[in-house]
């Protein structure tokens, strides 16, 4: 078995987590400015030192400091001292940093169909029935072998189906033209918030966040959450993505001496402000099974009524830092953080709560059996690390020197959905071998017939230059009367010509265009007529001039 891990002092003694019950969950509340992240840092560093890897977010940017060692002031000494802590050496972890849109740390991503449909709908916003048609959205992509891997292939996917709704609703059910819009307004909105940066690939190997260094101490992963938090939503929904990939991928290890990974979900009551209840039911399954995969989560949060009673009965270790009881909901909170630890009958848990100072809390963690221990009012031992955050260049320095950077750095943009779906847009577009494309238009309108130079190159062929018309001899009017005119004998047999009687005789084209005429019935037919036989005399005389 690991050493007990000590964190805070007593009147009775010194209170210790125990590693063998840290993946049994924990919760650290308290009203701001009591102490939580103190208190956080202190645990994450003391875990790391025994070698369990840790992951916690940063939403104040504080917590960065936790890559340098101390600074020995003349508060921190006293403390030191008031609390018998000999030999106490301020030290530096070893740290490595994260940050979703790669500013201030280590690029880290997720795919499309890694998040899932159920944690996009929150993400985006969706009502139950626009949550369907998204679930029907990932099952046409999955049928047709489409990936879904970042933000402009889910756009992509999405007006795919509403652009085929027909197609997919006697197979897949109804897609309502209402839900379309509404998902690619929602996915808008996320890349406003920067979403575009955080999907994609390639996707982080959890592995990664259970390393070890050198010496065996764990690595504490520090995610940069300052911007992250502006967009709750993003914020909550990453690191819940983050908890399920844990609970899928890692295999059953039941009890281990100590975990594989330590998990603090900071600024809790975001995962849990307006959750479907499908969503708070996911949360209980992974925070209850988890626990035999060898890692622990813990909340932190200002008031333990942010967390869900169901999910409030997993958590067997617990830091509780002063509340302040102004509102009725607030002593409610009072009364209920009391009621969830064991008593000491030394003193009334509710009312100390209320008349702790900074630094101080109410701690119950898990004995060797699993129950745990009556509750005392502790000190919480300060971190051997610094207690602010890095400048601007110690922290790229750190980045630039992790070896994640050659594996997360670039990213990856392979064929997926929607390559594929413009693909098959641009070949529609195209026409079909061997098809004749229309004819150009004329100068005259749609209306007006072409002549034979536009006929002719109907196959997209270079046009050649039209024949000046050879100029013809003017003839007598004998010649004229008698049918010889501009085109001589040819005139006659395609135009007919009047007889010495004044006869008239019906020339070849004319008789052609009566035909046809006469072959198509009604008025219709006589037009059709008319303009096959004005489309003849065009090509053959050779069009207007």
């Amino acid at each position: 078995m690991s050493e007990p891990l000590y964190l805070a002092k007593s009147e009775d003694g010194y209170p210790a987590l125990l590693p063998q019950m840290a993946n049994r969950h924990g919760l650290i509340t308290g009203a701001t400015g009591t102490g939580k992240t103190v208190t956080l840092q202190s645990i994450a560093e003391r875990l790391s030192y025994a070698g369990v890897p840790v992951f916690m977010a940063d939403v104040k940017g504080d917590l960065s400091g936790m890559g340098a060692p101390g600074v020995p002031s003349e508060k921190m000494l006293k403390r030191v001292a008031d609390l018998g802590l000999e030999g106490f050496t301020p030290y530096a972890n070893s740290v490595a940093f994260w940050d979703v849109f790669g500013e201030n740390g280590i690029p880290v991503r997720a795919t499309i169909s890694d998040m899932g449909p159920l944690l996009l709908a929150r993400l985006l916003n969706l009502n139950d029935t626009q949550t369907g048609v998204l679930q029907l959205v990932f099952k046409i992509a999955d049928d047709q072998g489409l990936l879904l891997l970042d933000l402009k292939d889910l756009r992509a996917m999405v007006q795919h189906v509403g652009d085929n709704a027909k197609e997919f609703t006697t197979e897949y059910g109804n897609v309502s033209a209402a839900s379309i819009g509404a998902i690619q307004r929602g996915l808008l909105t996320l890349e406003q918030q920067g979403g575009d940066q955080f999907f994609g690939e390639p996707m982080l190997d959890i592995h990664d966040l259970m390393q070890v260094d050198e010496n065996g101490r764990g690595i504490i992963n520090v995610l940069a959450a300052e911007k992250l938090v502006q967009a709750p939503a993003l914020y909550s929904t990453f690191l819940l993505w983050l908890l399920s990939e844990l609970f899928e991928q890692l295999p059953e290890a039941g009890d281990l001496d100590k975990p594989k990974l330590v998990f603090f979900f900071d600024e809790a009551h975001l995962l849990f402000s307006d959750a479907p209840q499908a969503l708070t039911d996911k949360v209980e399954q992974v925070v209850r099974l988890i626990r035999s995969k060898g890692v622990g989560v813990y909340f932190v949060t200002q008031n333990p009524l942010d967390v869900p009673e169901k999910i409030l009965g997993q958590l067997g270790n617990r830091v509780q830092h002063a509340l302040r009881a102004f509102t009725p909901r607030d002593q409610k909170a009072v009364q209920a953080a009391a009621q969830t630890m064991r008593a000491n009958p030394k003193f009334d848990a509710a009312a100390v709560i209320t008349e702790l100072g900074v630094g101080e809390a109410l701690i119950s963690f898990l004995d060797d059996k699993g129950r745990p221990t009556v509750v005392e009012r502790s000190i919480i031992f300060p971190p051997a690390s610094r207690l602010g955050p890095l400048t601007a260049d110690e922290r790229q320095a750190m980045i630039q020197a992790s070896p994640l950077l050659a594996t997360y750095g670039q990213t990856v943009d392979r064929e997926s959905a929607y390559e594929v779906l413009r693909g098959q847009t641009a070949k529609a577009a195209q026409p079909a071998p061997g098809a004749i494309p229309a004819p150009p238009a004329k100068p005259g309108g749609a209306s007006a017939p072409l002549d034979a130079n536009d006929w002719g190159n109907h196959n997209g062929a270079q046009a050649q230059p039209r024949p000046t018309p050879t100029p013809q001899p003017r003839q007598a009017p004998a010649q004229q009367e008698s049918g010889g005119g501009l085109f001589g004998g040819l005139g006659d047999i395609l135009m007919g010509s009047t007889g010495p009687r004044g006869g008239k005789r019906e020339g070849v084209l004319e008789s052609a265009a009566k035909s046809a005429a006469r072959g198509v019935a009604g008025t219709v037919g006589r037009e059709i007529g008319k303009q096959i036989l004005r489309g003849v005399l065009g090509s053959i005389l050779g069009g207007r001039r």
